[in-house]
């Protein structure tokens, strides 16, 4: 599996320093949100409240009580965290290795599917983990939903849930991997590096939410390792997403588990 990947990789010229673009792009991105991140979990860590008993909250109103600019600043939300990935995109347009992450739409059907399948294989033990992660005091209750009552709630959360998909994996995994083997990084570092990184940024959750992401970042890695395209885990993202805050927006008034 990996050779046929690294083959691919070899076959386009790499750019003069791989490592440079990585670093610049993590550090406007993912890399800076996971050092926030780190710092969270050491505030919520010395509160005096038990992790458990904590509440992290997202997708959160800005000015409630003006919905009109609210709506402004929930829209900026959405597109200025797609720049980091667009720039990823353009340097691998420029290197020519664009094409090698599979992000395009030139197997719409092979996409879509892939993408179900691993939405399906992630989103349901993900949900149990989270509820026994909770119990055990490890992870903060995660309210993923908090724009209130608006004709544009469900629209902006579709929206969020796109951004976070094409961000994170195109940037975790398409850009990752491709820099990472060009820098002629051992499989198995780009990857479970890969990983760790997403779990890392997830820190802020709980370390249930760490350990999650950890593994759907293994999972997510190995899938690109197969497929040779990011489309497929950009869907399923996408899903998990769009699950995760509309369905909290639709079920949180009506359950108390949440």
């Amino acid at each position: 599996m990996a050779e046929p990947h690294s083959a691919t990789v070899d076959s386009a010229a790499p750019p003069s320093r791989p490592g440079i673009e990585l670093l610049l792009v993590m550090g406007v991105s993912l890399g800076s949100s996971a050092v926030y991140s780190v710092l969270s979990i050491i505030e919520k860590l010395t509160r005096n409240v038990p992790l458990n008993q904590q509440t992290t909250s997202m997708n959160s109103a800005i000015t409630p009580d003006r919905p009109w600019l609210d709506l402004a600043y929930q829209l900026a939300g959405m597109a200025f965290p797609l720049v980091p990935a667009l720039l990823a995109i353009y340097l691998l347009r420029v290197s020519g290795d664009f094409g090698l992450i599979g992000f395009d739409l030139t197997r719409k059907r092979f996409d879509l599917s892939r993408g179900l399948g691993l939405a399906a294989v992630i989103g349901l033990p993900g949900i149990a983990f989270y509820l026994v992660a909770r119990q055990l005091g490890f992870n903060t209750n995660v309210s993923p939903a908090n724009l209130g009552e608006n004709w544009w709630t469900v629209p902006v959360l579709i929206g969020l849930a796109v951004m976070n998909a094409v961000l994170e994996e195109v940037i975790m995994v398409g850009f990752w991997f491709v820099r990472g083997l060009q820098l002629k990084w051992p499989l198995w570092v780009v990857l479970i590096s890969s990983a760790l990184v997403r779990g890392s940024y997830h820190l802020y959750q709980g370390f249930g939410g760490f350990v999650g992401n950890v593994v759907m970042g293994l999972v997510f890695g190995l899938a690109y390792l197969r497929f040779k395209r990011v489309g497929p885990l950009v869907v399923a993202h996408f899903l998990l997403d769009l699950f995760a805050f509309v369905g909290y927006a639709l079920l949180a008034p009506y359950v108390d588990w949440l």
